[in-house]
């Protein structure tokens, strides 16, 4: 019999466990922030304190950093905690430390989930895969992720971001949170002529840690085929628990994509209970960059 797509795989589920896995929960969403904040506190607070080798902390405060990446898009999908106002303001103070207008991202992200991994439809295809060795490494460095993040500012700000799955009735809230956006960091830099703990706790951590999320972000459909069914689209990646805690358990990719409403905290779950029918995995991002690469001599 053949394996299940990942419509008939959520349809056999009985309505009392889909009713378990789709809980949110303020408890657990709370927690875990409090874990992921209170180790960002923890780095910046031995990077300010200037102590001896306080410079091998930037990269693991720049990794904590760009992984509220990870929070922002479960906010998109009002899941981590049960209080509406809570995922709302979650995902726009991660947006705003990430340099990604929640508002925006939002849409966005929600026609990823519509399209995921169809050419001409996905937004994400916009800007395509390295196919190279050198596309893969200036990709991974980062930088065009910069170029892109304050170019879709300034265009938001005008009001002149435009897109499909961008409804027009949208467009004043994202223009209104681009420029409110814009002035904070206007105030930030601003604020480097008196001090420079911005540029120590939040500028340079950002770009030593933003490589790493490129090469985790790569790992979720990258070489994965362009057909619709979930269970082809998408990889789950096998990995430790304290990248499973940053990345707000998303390394179950194709888990979260089969099942969206499945909040963070449910995913190692519902992973048991889908884990025979994963079609695409890697054991780990080293060895899933090692087969990218070796993809592309």
């Amino acid at each position: 019999m053949p394996d299940p797509d990942h419509k008939a795989f959520v349809a056999g589920l009985p309505g009392d466990l889909r009713t378990r896995l789709t809980g949110r929960s303020d408890r657990a969403g709370l927690l875990h922030l409090a874990g992921h904040a209170g180790a960002i506190v923890a780095t910046g607070a031995l990077i300010a304190a200037g102590l001896p080798g306080w410079w091998l902390v930037l990269p693991v405060h720049g990794i904590l950093l760009t992984f509220l990446f990870t929070l922002e898009h479960e906010c998109t999908h009002k899941t981590p905690f049960a209080a509406p106002w809570l995922n709302e303001w979650a995902g726009r103070a991660a947006g705003l430390v990430l340099l990604l207008p929640f508002e925006w991202f939002r849409y966005f992200h929600l026609a990823h989930h519509r399209w995921t991994n169809i050419p001409g439809h996905d937004p994400e295809l916009d800007a395509p895969k390295p196919e190279t060795r050198a596309a893969w490494a200036w990709h991974v460095s980062g930088l065009p992720y910069w170029r892109a993040a304050v170019a879709l500012l300034i265009r938001l700000a005008a009001g002149r971001a435009r897109a499909p799955w961008l409804p027009e009735g949208a467009l004043p809230r994202m223009r209104r949170e681009a420029r409110a956006m814009l002035g904070l960091y206007a105030l930030a830099f601003a604020s480097l002529a008196v001090s420079d703990l911005i540029l120590w706790l939040w500028l340079l951590p950002m770009l030593l840690g933003q490589p790493f999320l490129r090469l985790y972000l790569l790992a979720e459909h990258g070489d994965c085929p362009f057909v619709a069914d979930m269970f082809l689209n998408t990889r789950t990646t096998f990995t430790n628990r304290a990248v499973r805690f940053i990345a707000w358990n998303m390394p179950f990719h194709a888990e979260h994509h089969v099942y969206p409403a499945v909040p963070f905290h449910r995913l190692p779950e519902l992973h048991r209970l889908m884990r025979d029918h994963l079609r695409v995995t890697a054991a780990g991002y080293a060895a899933f960059t090692r087969d990218y690469l070796a993809r592309r001599r």
